[in-house]
């Protein structure tokens, strides 16, 4: 199949599955659309397998697809870029604190918590895997996933301030848990004795150090020549750049490439652009890269459900799932919990707030595509498996009920 008929195929499928969720379903944009998908998916499974001629070019489409390099390699950095340009940086600000905390130390302990539950816990049901890679599934599921995050949210009652927390965690976990995915990979490729804590720590500083400043120069390069010039769609094109430059330095530097660009959109988005000669200049920019964002958005959640038809079959398909789902619930919340509980006197972050700060951790495209990228091992279509429930299940169950989780929460501080 070849790329014209994959990008023509792929972008009507997208259309149509958010036609119908708009006219007639009506569920939140991103719940909807993954929903129709996960649907169409397991029907044309079910087809493929009584008559393969019928379900021939969603297969086909679904087979064509390399998911691991589109979301990680493209659409990933347009993604972020958008949603940090976008995000409300004096508001981020005052949350600096917690939002620190979550995408980074809490990270690290959500994937060593996930790690340990999910070893012993798999153990117990007579599905036994390897611990080293128990943390591997822990470090690419951990981060929540900023395309989801800021999906959900948009339709939440979420107090304004757990809303910052959770959309500015979700735009700077995502490099914290690649950087750890990356590290704990290759200390399995090369042996976990021959791996060294000061030059893993080391590694860790520089892709994530060395993202963020790369990202600010860039951002500040960009912001100049944007500010010296009246053309919009020179504006665009150099915004454009922008996330592209950070792909392709970051790569070449081995620095983290998340980091980089979401440092170059906060950077971007938190200066105007404005002058007497086009006053609206940086409001036009900020829908432009709205309109990206929704677009992309609903291509990649097309492509999550997709990629159902290549899902491979185990025969604990469901009581892995099933188990990875309570389990990175469980971390989550430790996770959370944990760091913040010595912040709380300097924080409005009480406990029914880490409730819901656990509860709007949503899992996205970006774990999915990190599963698909591990080489073959035993253990891969296990992660591959529970990555999957953990992501549909975040996204429909976790995004329907958040309101209701909200409420409750502000009945009982009412009631209080």
């Amino acid at each position: 199949m070849g790329l014209f008929l994959i990008i023509a195929l792929l972008i009507i499928v997208s259309a149509f599955y958010s036609y119908i969720n708009a006219r007639f379903i009506k569920l939140p944009g991103t719940i909807g659309i993954i929903t129709i998908a996960i649907i169409v998916s397991v029907i044309t499974i079910v087809i493929d397998k009584l008559d393969p001629s019928v379900a021939r070019y969603l297969t086909l489409l679904a087979k064509n697809i390399n998911f691991s390099g589109t979301v990680l390699n493209i659409m990933l950095g347009f993604l972020l870029f958008a949603g940090s340009f976008n995000s409300n940086t004096k508001r981020l600000k005052r949350e600096l604190r917690p939002v620190f905390v979550l995408s980074t130390l809490s990270v690290i302990l959500s994937t060593a918590a996930f790690g340990v539950l999910f070893y012993y816990g798999t153990m117990l049901f007579n599905i036994h895997m390897s611990f080293v890679y128990c943390l591997l599934f822990g470090a690419l599921i951990s981060p929540t996933d900023p395309v989801a995050v800021g999906a959900i949210i948009k339709n939440s009652k979420l107090p304004s301030n757990i809303a910052t927390i959770i959309s500015g965690e979700s735009l700077f976990n995502d490099g914290v848990g690649l950087v750890l995915f990356i590290t704990i990979l290759e200390a399995i490729n090369s042996g976990v004795d021959n791996v060294s804590f000061t030059q893993t720590a080391l590694l860790f500083l520089r892709e994530v150090l060395g993202g963020v400043v790369l990202g600010v120069i860039l951002g500040f390069i960009a912001f100049r020549l944007m500010k010296s010039i009246n053309d919009f769609q020179t504006i665009v094109l150099v915004s454009l750049s922008v996330v592209m430059s950070a792909s392709v330095i970051a790569s070449y530097l081995n620095l983290s490439i998340p980091l980089s660009v979401v440092s170059a959109g906060l950077f971007m988005g938190n200066r105007t652009i404005n002058s007497d000669e086009k006053e609206r200049s940086h409001e036009a920019l900020e829908k432009f890269w709205q309109l990206i964002d929704e677009m992309l958005n609903t291509i990649l959640f097309v492509m999550i459900g997709l990629q159902m038809v290549n899902l491979p079959y185990i025969t604990n398909y469901w009581l892995t799932g099933g188990i990875a789902i309570v389990l990175i619930l469980i971390a989550r919340w430790l996770s959370i919990i944990l760091p913040l509980t010595f912040l709380r006197r300097s924080l409005d972050v009480n406990y029914k707030s880490i409730n819901i700060l656990t509860w709007a951790g949503v899992r996205g495209g970006i774990s999915i595509a990190l599963a698909l990228s591990l080489p073959f091992s035993p253990y891969r279509h296990v992660i591959l498996c529970g990555s999957y429930f953990i992501v549909i299940f975040s996204i429909v169950v976790q995004g329907l009920t958040l309101n209701k989780l909200i409420d409750s929460s502000l009945k009982e501080k009412g009631t209080n």
